[in-house]
C-alpha cells in the first residue's frame, strides 16, 4: 500500500518475499495498454483509430481487417470469442493449447481464423486473445519486442529493483501481451506510482495528456456505457471513495488499484485456488476501507 508516494504497508505471505517475481496474469493487459499509449505519444502509432492490420500484417485477410486499435483496447472488436476458462472447447483454452506447442506465429494464426460476430465497436466481449494482438501492435509499431520496449521506456527509467520476466509464445516468437509478466511486489507498486503521476518519467510526460483518465474510465460501446477502459477496470461507482479510481486485475486475485484523488496505490498478489468464486473478502470493499483508513 502506497500513500502519497510512501509505503504505508508491505506484507508477504505464503513464502513470498521482496525478491519474489509473482505472475501478474491479466494485470499484464493494463501494462500492455500503457505501452500503447507511450507508442502513441512517441509518434510510432499514428492514432488509436488506425486499423490493427497496419501494425500486424499477419492478420490481414480475416475478421480483423475491420478492427481498430481502439476496438481492441475496449474489448469491442466484434470478433467471435468464448473466454470461459473451465470450458475445454472455449477459444481461450484452444489458444492456450496452441501456445503450448511453442511455435512462433501460432497465436496470431489462431486469432486470424476467428469469425466475425458483430460489427466492430458495437458489442463488448472480454477477449484475452486480443490483448496478445495489442502486444503485437506495439511490437509492429516500435520494431522491438514488447518486453524490450517496456524495459526501455519504463523498467529502467523508473528504477525498478529487479528484472521482470514475460512469456513468449516460443523462442523468437512474440511476447504475450495479455498475460505472463512476472515482477516483484515493489516493482508493481513503482509502476502504480507512474500511473498515479499521469505518466511522468524523469520529469517528462511519456503519455498523451489525460491518457489514464480515458484509459481508466468506462466507454460507450454500441450505445451502452460499459465499465471497462483501455484494458483497465474502472471501480464500481457505488462507493464515493472510489470516484475516478480504477484497477488492473488478474485471475486468482491479482490487483493494481489506482486512486488519484486519495493518492493511493494498492498492489495485491494472490494465489486463490479457483478462477472465480473463492474470494473471502469483497475486494472493492477492502480497497475502500484502506482508502478511508489512510485518508
Amino acid at each position: 500500500m502506497l500513500k502519497d508516494g510512501k509505503v504505508a504497508l508491505e506484507d508477504y505471505q505464503l513464502g513470498a518475499g521482496s525478491s519474489t517475481r509473482w505472475p501478474s496474469f491479466s494485470m499484464a493487459k493494463s501494462i500492455t495498454s500503457t505501452l500503447v499509449g507511450i507508442a502513441l505519444h512517441d509518434g510510432l502509432i499514428s492514432s488509436l483509430d488506425d486499423p490493427v492490420t497496419r501494425y500486424v500484417p499477419a492478420l490481414r485477410g480475416g475478421a480483423y481487417d475491420e478492427v481498430s486499435i481502439r476496438n481492441l483496447l475496449e474489448m469491442a472488436s466484434g470478433v467471435r470469442w468464448n473466454e470461459t476458462y473451465t470450458d475445454p472447447l472455449s477459444d481461450c483454452r484452444k489458444l492456450t493449447e496452441a501456445q503450448f506447442e511453442r511455435k512462433a506465429g501460432a497465436s496470431l494464426a489462431y486469432m486470424k481464423g476467428l469469425a466475425r460476430a458483430a460489427p466492430a465497436g458495437s458489442v463488448w466481449n472480454y477477449n484475452s486473445g486480443e490483448t496478445n494482438i495489442v502486444g503485437a501492435v506495439v511490437g509492429g509499431a516500435t520494431h522491438m519486442s514488447l518486453s524490450t520496449y517496456l524495459s526501455k521506456k519504463l523498467w529502467r527509467p523508473l528504477g525498478m529493483e529487479q528484472d521482470a520476466s514475460w512469456w513468449t509464445e516460443a523462442r523468437g516468437g512474440m511476447v504475450l501481451g495479455g498475460v505472463g509478466l512476472s515482477a516483484t511486489l515493489r516493482d508493481y507498486g513503482r509502476f502504480g506510482l507512474f500511473v498515479l503521476s499521469g505518466g511522468v518519467v524523469d520529469g517528462r510526460h511519456d503519455l498523451p495528456e489525460d491518457w489514464f483518465e480515458d484509459a481508466g474510465s468506462g466507454h460507450r460501446i454500441g450505445g451502452k456505457l460499459i465499465d471497462y477502459g483501455y484494458l483497465w477496470w474502472p471501480m464500481a461507482s457505488g462507493d464515493p471513495i472510489h470516484r475516478g479510481a480504477f484497477e488492473g486485475r488478474g485471475i486468482f486475485g491479482q490487483h493494481l488499484y489506482i486512486n488519484s484523488r486519495e493518492r493511493l496505490v494498492i498492489v495485491v498478489l494472490s494465489a486463490r485456488p479457483k478462477p472465480t468464486g473463492s474470494t473471502v473478502l469483497d475486494d472493492s470493499a477492502f480497497f475502500a476501507a484502506v482508502a478511508r483508513t489512510l485518508h
